[in-house]
């Protein structure tokens, strides 16, 4: 046996006290080791005690604490105390109503329903009324035996301790119970919930009457008979297999069931059988004997008077009944309300004949229809079911009751709502209705953070979010990097931001500073690696993957023409010789002295120096036709034509005159005493430019330079003036 010390017992305890806590720990701590009887009871008896005591229990409605001399309420179902007063403002608040309608207020733990309000202090076993506080005794007691009767069995002994909170601790008083099935008995504790069950066969009776039940010792009724046997109908006509002990009350010495057909039983005449369906009576007697058979078949003439017309007597049930020749008139099945259809032929035996007229009949709904009497065999054909749909909205307002000649007058739905609720994530299951579906209740059980740190008690409305708990996320994370944020109810983890080192995805430069789960890092310079091509390099910035985005590179040609030397500029042509197209290179030419210079496409310079060294070569050939000797080899070289040159004109050749004149004269070319260089033009093509578009601005800007320049001119003669030497 183990006792168990839950905390310290206060110093002012007395006796009494101390000696219920102890006992209600040993035998808990007894009783939940026993394997027979699982209970809580005396743990939660000792706290309830000690808690008030020591003035730490807290009122559930206003949360403050349970002083020793303050009046109080407990609940008689939870067992949860409460200060009177908090109950008597929550019993009358709106929110303590009962939702079912029949009135009463919930307690605030366990939504029990209470009918009356409670306005008085009473103790605990509720014999004394505002019990006085005494430190020798428990808080809100009287002091004396509790008295209460115990709950959860049949125990006749009252409780035993002293006037206590909380439930009554279970009966230690011991009695003698049977078994289950009562062969054997044992001595045991009142308040053990458990059966007794011995090891002997329970061999009680079953419900057939004739065989034993096989179970060992076992609580509640014994199983019905599982044995199968063979039945027979009452007309011995029809047999089936049933469980042992299925319909015995119904057996009457013939048979146990009716297999509805007739029973065809000889009658007690011998002539005729019997055409009731199969019952467990006695036949009756044949209708065909004389003394039941006292009218004509038509039931409209006693046979009595016919016997005074001269028809003779029966003296069997096999002679024919006479017939009076009236018309039978009996009522056909095909009549209805309104026109009733009679037979026809003369007074007859056996059944009519059909009909020969036609009928009206109406299904359930109203519709109706006419139809040949000979299709009617019976009432039930009367009745039918047309093939007419309602169409009138159910009492939910949403669907139609598309009902087969429907006679349904409030047109009930039967579906079930399936409407998302306020919560969002279960749906109404209550019948399709109209207006709002009710708030979400599917939500009693405790609400914690991801950790289980954290944690909301029930009731908690449904929808409700996880409390926040401010522990670290205890996940596990896919880097080993310290956490930083708290503990979360998201599915995903916020990402690390733990500063790291990482290559670039080119792996040109090891990063410094980057967030740890950032993983494409672009170092921003060109990739440079060498393409499929093995020619030109990737010209992305640094990038993840392959370089190439497709087959073919895109990149231009670089390699040197033979006959200009310049790139050649096609797209890529891996594995081919450059294709021979114009090269479109721009090149500047300048004339022999220099003076002139003009941009030009490569290939129009040299279809124009062609064309000058055409013309020469003519000019030379003229020559030759003198007899003169030409030189025309660097006309025709390559060489020659990669230096075109332009065209020297009328100017060029006045320069080159004047350069003349001034070596002639051993003049400084630099003082351009010939003004050489001022045969060009005196502006800019920029200003030109800007001239051309705005004549006015650029004017005023030069008027302005200029009076700029007088002035300062103006300022350097007065101070030449100032340091001149006066007369």
């Amino acid at each position: 046996m183990k006792v168990s010390v839950l905390s310290p017992m206060p110093l002012h305890f007395s006796r009494q006290v101390a000696s219920i806590i102890f006992v209600c720990r040993l035998e808990c701590s007894f009783i939940v080791c026993s394997s027979n009887y699982v209970t809580d009871i005396p743990s939660l008896l000792g706290l309830l005690i000690e808690h008030l005591t020591a003035e730490k229990y807290e009122c559930m409605v206003c949360c403050e604490v349970v002083r020793l001399m303050a009046p109080v309420w407990s609940c008689q179902s939870c067992y949860h105390v409460f200060h009177l007063n908090c109950v008597k403002k929550w019993a009358r608040s709106p929110a303590s109503q009962a939702e079912d309608g029949h009135g009463g207020w919930r307690c605030p733990a366990c939504q029990n329903v209470s009918v009356r309000v409670p306005n008085s202090y009473v103790c605990f076993c509720g014999k004394v009324n505002n019990p006085e506080w005494n430190r020798n005794e428990i808080p809100h007691s009287c002091g004396e035996l509790c008295g209460k009767k115990r709950s959860g069995n049949d125990c006749p002994h009252p409780c035993n301790i002293l006037c206590h909170p909380g439930p009554c601790p279970s009966c230690p008083a011991f009695v003698t119970k049977a078994c289950e099935c009562g062969r054997t008995s044992q001595s045991v504790r009142c308040g053990q919930a458990g059966a007794i069950q011995c090891n002997n066969v329970c061999d009680n009776l079953l419900n057939c009457g004739k065989h034993t039940c096989a179970q060992v010792c076992h609580a509640g009724k014994c199983q019905p008979c599982l044995l199968t046997v063979q039945q027979d109908c009452y007309c011995r006509s029809s047999s089936r297999e049933v469980l042992c002990g299925t319909d015995n009350e119904a057996y009457n010495n013939t048979g146990y069931f009716s297999c509805q057909k007739p029973c065809s039983r000889m009658l007690n005449c011998g002539n005729h059988n019997c055409l009731q369906l199969c019952h467990s009576s006695q036949c009756q007697p044949c209708p065909r004997l004389p003394e039941l058979v006292q009218t004509c078949p038509c039931k409209q003439t006693p046979l009595c008077k016919l016997l005074e017309l001269g028809y003779p007597e029966r003296k069997s049930c096999t002679d024919p009944v006479p017939s009076c020749g009236k018309t039978c008139g009996k009522i056909l099945p095909c009549g209805s309300d309104d026109l009733i259809h009679t037979c026809n032929n003369l007074c007859h035996e056996g059944e009519c004949g059909p009909c020969s007229g036609n009928s009206t009949v109406s299904c359930r709904c109203g519709f109706k229809k006419r139809v040949k009497g000979n299709d009617l065999n019976s009432s039930t054909d009367l009745l039918f079911l047309c093939d007419k749909r309602c169409n009138k909205k159910r009492s939910c307002g949403r669907h139609k009751c598309n009902e087969v000649c429907c006679v349904d007058t409030e047109h009930k739905c039967l579906l079930i709502c399936g409407r998302k609720l306020n919560c969002g994530q279960h749906k109404c299951e209550e019948p399709c209705h109209r207006g709002n579906c009710q708030t979400c209740l599917q939500s009693f059980d405790e609400l914690t953070c991801h950790c289980g740190a954290s944690v909301i008690y029930p009731p908690v409305p449904c929808g409700t979010k996880p409390p926040e708990c401010k522990n670290p996320c205890c996940r596990l994370h896919e880097c080993d990097h310290p956490v930083f944020h708290n503990c979360h109810s998201d599915e995903k983890c916020p990402p690390c931001t733990y500063l790291t080192q990482k290559w670039c995805m080119g792996k040109h430069e090891l990063r410094n500073n980057i967030p740890c789960h950032l993983t494409d890092i672009s170092c921003g310079l060109a990739c440079n690696k060498l393409l499929d091509c093995s020619m030109h390099k990737c010209k992305r910035i640094c990038h993840k993957g392959d370089c190439a985005t497709e087959e073919q590179c895109k990149q231009m040609c670089m390699i040197r023409k033979s006959d200009c030397n310049h790139p050649c500029m096609a797209q890529c042509h891996q594995g081919s010789p450059c294709p021979k197209s114009p090269c479109n290179a721009e090149v500047a030419l300048h004339c022999s002295c220099g003076r002139r210079k003009e941009t030009m496409v490569c290939s129009e310079a040299s279809s124009n120096y062609q064309r000058i060294a055409a013309i020469a070569m003519a000019s030379k050939l003229s020559d030759i036709h003198l007899g003169d000797t030409v030189e025309i080899s660097r006309l025709i070289t390559k060489k020659e034509m990669k230096q075109t040159r332009l065209e020297c004109d009328e100017e060029c050749a006045v320069l080159e005159r004047n350069r003349k004149f001034a070596e002639a004269l051993h003049i400084n070319p630099a003082l351009d005493p010939f003004h050489t260089r001022g045969s060009g033009s005196k502006y800019s093509d920029t200003l030109k430019e800007d001239a051309r578009k705005d004549l006015k601005f650029v004017s005023e800007v030069e008027e302005e330079i200029k009076a700029l320049v007088e002035a300062v001119n103006k300022v350097i003669e007065l101070m030449q003036w100032k340091f001149l030497p006066r007369a």
